[in-house]
């Protein structure tokens, strides 16, 4: 009578077994940690003060750029018409002026309007009465859409209205809004630099960490390489204490930066008070978070793999 049951693989039971073990691998890492707590700590907290310098920074920008927009839709083209333009004509450009998809809005300021706002504001009314006519124009004030309101698509619609053959002159203070896009550019530019170098320091901080660990257990190394341990079995562990050290410094970073964004959010919240303005500081959002944490556990592993990479393989057993 033949047997039918089929023996198990030995290679099968070995991968059903390896993510079991891979699992007591990671727990194990988290607790060696803590074996050498004012070392581990130490790193998570230059981890997490390198990643959250940035984060920060990013946050102030991201902010800016909020306050930026606000002030570039703001941003009005004064259009001057020829003296010689009559009232009707005048109207009939604001109708055309309105159908540029590049318009938000248009305000027509007549002649005399003009004047009684000048006489209200220079303080000369009593002198201007003496005129015999009047010498303002027409006026229109011409507010772009929020995506035509950077300053290039701002000069360009400029230069459109200009181009109306009742038009005078136009003005458009395009040099704040060139400075102020200049400067969200370097604000942007400074962020990366510092996030490049911050993340270069990290990635030595936890090779170095990793590489100290591998030397105090050099011995154990060895032996387990003379009994048939492969480098990746070995590698696996430190592998994972980088994931560990990425992971809290991760949220430590997190936690660090959403506690200066709530202070110091108080701080220009009663700043703009004074102003009688209000404005409320934006924290990092879920996404951000996430990048960060994802950010800080990829430095991790990276640190880690190279170390082990570069001083398991120089390892070997002696001989004798």
């Amino acid at each position: 009578m033949k047997n039918n049951t089929q023996k198990t693989s030995p290679s099968l039971i070995a991968r059903l077994l390896s993510p079991i073990h891979q699992g007591q691998q990671l727990i194990a890492s988290f607790h060696d940690l803590w074996r050498t707590p004012m070392a581990s700590l130490m790193t998570i907290l230059v981890l997490g003060i390198s990643l959250a310098l940035p984060a920060t920074l990013h946050l102030f920008s991201k902010n800016a750029e909020r306050v930026s927009a606000q002030w570039q839709t703001a941003a009005e083209i004064s259009v001057f018409l020829k003296m010689s333009v009559t009232e009707a004509s005048a109207q009939n450009l604001v109708q055309r002026i309105k159908l540029y998809p590049q318009v938000q809005q248009v305000r027509y300021i007549s002649a005399d309007d003009a004047m009684d706002q000048f006489k209200k504001l220079s303080g000369f009314g009593n002198a201007l009465s003496y005129l015999d006519t009047n010498p303002l124009p027409i006026t229109l004030l011409v507010t772009p859409t929020q995506r035509h309101s950077q300053p290039m698509a701002a000069k360009a619609l400029l230069e459109k209205i200009q181009g109306e053959r009742e038009v005078e002159q136009g003005k458009l203070d395009v040099e704040w809004l060139t400075r102020l896009e200049a400067i969200m550019v370097l604000i942007k530019d400074i962020v990366f630099a510092l996030a490049a170098l911050l993340s270069f320091s990290v990635v030595l901080i936890i090779g170095n960490t990793i590489r100290l660990a591998i030397l105090n257990q050099k011995d154990a190394i060895a032996v387990m390489k003379l009994v048939g341990a492969t480098d990746g079995f070995i590698q696996r562990p430190y592998l994972f204490t980088g994931f560990w050290y990425g992971v809290l410094g991760g949220l430590l970073a997190s936690a660090t930066v959403s506690v200066l964004g709530r202070y110091l959010g108080l701080a220009i919240s009663s700043l703009a008070e004074l102003y009688e303005n209000q404005f409320s500081m934006q924290g990092l959002n879920l996404q951000e978070l996430g990048v960060l944490l994802s950010i800080a556990v990829f430095l991790g592993l990276l640190g880690s793999y190279i170390s082990v990479r570069k001083h398991i393989r120089s390892i070997e057993p002696n001989a004798d």
